[in-house]
């Protein structure tokens, strides 16, 4: 049995005389699927992974790539392998796992080398490490991908952030990796095969900004998911509940509107799960997932940044909350044994067609708030860190290979292409007109959830959410009267300039008003 483990161990004993045009750590199902799509493009990519094993197995399985896959034992044949200034790809467990690595790097690098996190890294760990790093003479980039393990594998959304002369190095692969789209629709390239990745396009790739700008906007992406699947489910919940359709039938609508306005990769697989059968009960697949949600923190962050920042974005929080409610299952069917409601009314057939409609419009509208929120928090972000995000082009860059990848996408690329400083994507002439047509069945259905019992949190607040932003005056007035009286908050008046406070003695007999 030694002559076998001896030959599979030769990768590791015969270096490659050509050095490799980029490195990967972390050999895990994204990993791998990266470093393959590399190779597919011609660059040639050194390999590492803690246990050595999976290292020798993953390159033995995968021998015939244009690239090359080249694998290596340890982190010091791992640096050695690579050509000045060298690059190396992490992708492994955020946090501590991440900057374990990092210090392995440090240890076997030069300065000058360029370190570069491929993980769902929190935008303020990268701003961090890219400070140490940068101290020390490497330079660091903080690159969102998205794309799942497909995209991964046959061309992601990739958000780059860090040093902007290190990205100049790392940016021919990047541009060569990532998803392709059409230059005229936006439409994702697809048809990528192993070893033979599609051709021209497009890359949905480009430079963020500095420090965390690029894993900043890689959250705001996943907060956005967030609430694209929570309106989904929304959606399939009024069908089933007041509606009555069954799973087939529902997918079959999912597949309807895939060919319209709400086009999309979440609406295409939605479309197809409703479809499914189970395997094991050849029951509708759907109706045998148990309603528990999981979560990996990535809306949690973007809900929690808003927050810190003072930024409106309830529909991605609610489609955090949503998830959090779900995990409690066992209260749930406790509490539904006691709190009582209204039970859904059947709807005719005759109505079924116009409500199917009406489910349709509500979901529209509720997205377009849902990125409205998203885009203003980045907004607000680039001030805040002192960034310059380019918002036309970090809505190209999510039309292919990213879980949101969407037509949609489009109309915000188009968007901010006519007016790059709109403050509010609500206030493009497309959008406004949009919701426009479609609020009345918007609010009919918020509506008629509310009556019928059935929570649409996410279609609730973003409609909430944009009454209060076409809103001149709000009841904040109240609101900041009451800070002023228990607190002395003070407050501004409509009859003098912004930025002028004043403070009425409560306490005082006669109640004089002074000024802050």
């Amino acid at each position: 049995m030694a002559a076998p483990r001896l030959a599979l161990a030769l990768p590791f004993l015969h270096m490659p005389t050509k050095q490799s045009d980029i490195g990967l750590i972390g050999l895990a199902v994204m990993g791998q699927n990266l470093a393959l799509n590399i190779a597919d493009h011609g660059f040639q990519i050194s390999v590492y992974n803690r246990t050595a094993e999976k290292t020798e197995k993953f390159v033995a399985e995968n021998p015939n790539t244009p690239g090359g896959l080249v694998a290596t034992k340890t982190l010091e044949e791992f640096a050695a392998s690579l050509a000045r200034p060298r690059k190396a790809i992490i992708l492994v467990q955020a946090g501590k796992a991440t900057d374990a690595v990092i210090d392995g790097l440090v240890s076997v690098f030069e300065p000058g080398d360029i370190i570069i996190d491929g993980g769902n890294a929190l935008w303020t760990d990268t701003i961090r490490r890219e400070k140490a790093l940068k101290e020390k003479g490497f330079l660091f980039i903080g690159s969102g991908v998205s794309g799942g393990e497909e995209g991964a594998r046959f061309g992601p959304a990739l958000m780059p952030g860090g040093d902007k002369a290190a990205y100049k190095h790392l940016a021919p692969i990047w541009n060569a990796i990532a998803a392709k789209v059409d230059k005229k629709t936006g439409r994702p390239l697809l048809g990528a095969k192993p070893g033979k990745p599609v051709k021209g396009g497009v890359p949905c790739a480009t430079y963020i900004g500095e420090n965390g700008a690029g894993h900043y906007v890689k959250m705001v992406h996943n907060g956005i998911e967030y609430g694209d699947m929570q309106m989904i489910c929304e959606a399939y919940h009024l069908m089933k509940d007041l509606l009555g359709l069954k799973p087939a039938e529902m997918g079959e609508i999912f597949s309807q509107w895939n060919k319209g306005a709400l086009d999309s990769f979440l609406i295409e697989i939605t479309a197809d799960i409703l479809k499914q059968k189970d395997p094991a009960s050849k029951k509708a697949f759907v109706d045998v997932v148990l309603d528990t949600a999981g979560q990996k923190g990535t809306g949690k962050w973007t809900s929690v940044n808003a927050l810190d920042m003072g930024v409106a974005a309830p529909t991605i929080a609610e489609s955090v909350f949503s998830r959090c409610l779900s995990a409690i299952k066992e209260e749930r069917v406790a509490a539904s044994k006691v709190l009582k409601g209204p039970k859904p009314k059947k709807v005719s057939p005759a109505k079924k067609k116009e409500l199917i409609k009406a489910i349709h419009d509500a979901l529209y509208c509720s997205k377009i708030c849902s990125y409205a929120q998203g885009f203003q928090l980045m907004r607000q972000a680039q001030v805040e860190f002192g960034w310059k995000l380019n918002f036309g082009q970090i809505a190209q860059i999510w039309r292919g290979g990213c879980i949101i990848r969407a037509a949609f996408l489009q109309k915000i690329t188009e968007a901010y292409a006519k007016n790059p400083k709109l403050a509010n994507l609500l206030l493009d002439p497309y959008f406004n007109k949009t919701i426009q047509k479609a609020q009345e069945n918007w609010r009919k259905v918020v509506s008629l959830a509310a009556e019928n019992g059935i929570p649409v949190p996410t279609f609730a607040s973003a409609l909430a959410y944009y009454d209060g932003y076409r809103s001149a005056r709000l009841p904040a007035n109240l609101l900041q009267a009451q800070r002023d009286y228990f607190g002395a908050h003070t407050y501004e008046r409509v009859d003098q300039p912004r930025g002028k406070f004043f403070h009425v003695d409560w306490p005082e007999p006669t109640r004089p008003q002074l000024e802050a």
